[in-house]
């Protein structure tokens, strides 16, 4: 059964960490549209054609600039805003930047996150928090089935290695300080553990669909790494509303929702890089790729997969789109952003995923 979103989150004052990021800023645009009050913290957006400020969420929220790990700034917003839930997204998501700087990387994803549990443990106003981690905190074997939120965290690039310390991080805050028997019992507190996220709006480097539109921009060959590479792909707006989801529960049932969640796509959609790239060519209508190898090659994993039966049996929570509809959808944006207004773009696409749940 359809929750009433709206209904919970009107008026409600919402804190996201890293709103002007990719996921941050979907997350900060569908929020405001459920009639929350959003406060923004993060820096700034790494390129132009951001949806931040191509959608004008400067205007429909509060934005702070400021950096994760300045643990003194960021309680003063979280004390002084008298927030409601967090969300807390700010990371550096990048394999490869992992390998070329190890220690901010740890810095940001682990320091950074320990900062906001602790500004979340002090404050007394503020009762639920999501940590928006990673699907990469698991210490994978490529195993043919889906790894569940018990399976061992891990990962062996400092990356992953740090979404997993991100993970043993909420445990412990979890089980020293919010655990039913503990002092703070009245907050609540999750993590999510999200697959491949694509979708309008995302411009990082070495990622496959970033990579693969600046290509077909420039009329340029797409250089596919990894072409046999299983990987959980789904639309941002199916983990984004699966986040909301999440916070509504541990804002209306406290500590008995929680705990770590897994989002991820359904079955047919956990497919090769190749497979993915062709039905994005498919859906642009023009386009070619090699497998060529790049000059340095980073560990990647083979195979990844999510169960979701957790998230699916205690949110009601399923993939609502799946990849065709993930990648045509993301297309639309790249192609009609020059064109169409994208604050239109991402409001009609919101419309169009929450008319189809189920």
């Amino acid at each position: 059964m359809k929750i009433d979103l709206e209904k919970i989150y009107r008026n409600k004052t919402v804190l996201i960490t890293g709103h002007t990021g990719f996921k941050g800023s979907w997350l900060s645009f569908y929020l405001n549209k459920l009639g929350a009050k959003v406060i923004g913290y993060g820096l700034d957006p790494i390129c132009k054609d951001n949806i931040f400020e191509l959608t004008d969420l400067k205007n429909k929220v509060v934005d702070i600039r400021k950096d994760i790990r300045d643990y003194k700034r960021l309680k003063e917003v979280i004390d002084d805003y008298k927030i409601d839930c967090i969300f807390h997204l700010a990371a550096q998501a990048l394999v490869k930047e992992s390998y070329i700087n190890p220690r901010e990387t740890y810095e940001i994803n682990v320091l950074g996150s320990a900062n906001l549990l602790e500004a979340f443990r002090l404050n007394a106003y503020t009762k639920a928090a999501v940590i928006i981690t990673s699907d990469k905190c698991y210490e994978n074997k490529e195993w043919l089935w889906g790894y569940r939120e018990n399976d061992r965290l891990g990962g062996l690039d400092p990356y992953s290695s740090s979404k997993g310390c991100a993970e043993i991080l909420v445990s412990s805050y979890l089980r020293s300080f919010f655990s039913k028997d503990k002092l703070n019992s009245g907050k609540a507190l999750a993590s999510a553990r999200a697959g491949n996220v694509i979708g309008g709006g995302d411009w990082s480097p070495d990622r496959l669909i970033p990579d693969s539109i600046r290509s077909l921009l420039n009329n340029s060959i797409i250089n596919l790494r990894m072409p046999q590479a299983i990987r959980p792909w789904q639309h941002v707006l199916d983990p984004i509303y699966g986040y909301i989801l999440l916070g509504a529960k541990l804002m209306t049932n406290g500590v008995e929702f929680s705990g770590s969640y897994n989002f991820g796509p359904r079955l047919e959609s956990t497919i090769t890089t190749e497979e993915l790239v062709n039905k994005l060519l498919r859906y642009w209508g023009s386009g070619s790729y090699s497998k060529e190898l790049p000059n340095e090659v980073f560990h990647e994993a083979g195979l990844l997969r999510l169960d979701i039966t957790k998230a699916k049996e205690l949110l009601g929570w399923v993939s609502n789109w799946d990849v065709d509809k993930a990648i045509k959808n993301t297309v639309e944006w790249y192609k009609n952003i020059n064109t169409e207004s994208c604050e239109d773009i991402v409001n009609s696409q919101i419309d169009d995923f929450t008319e189809t749940i189920v």
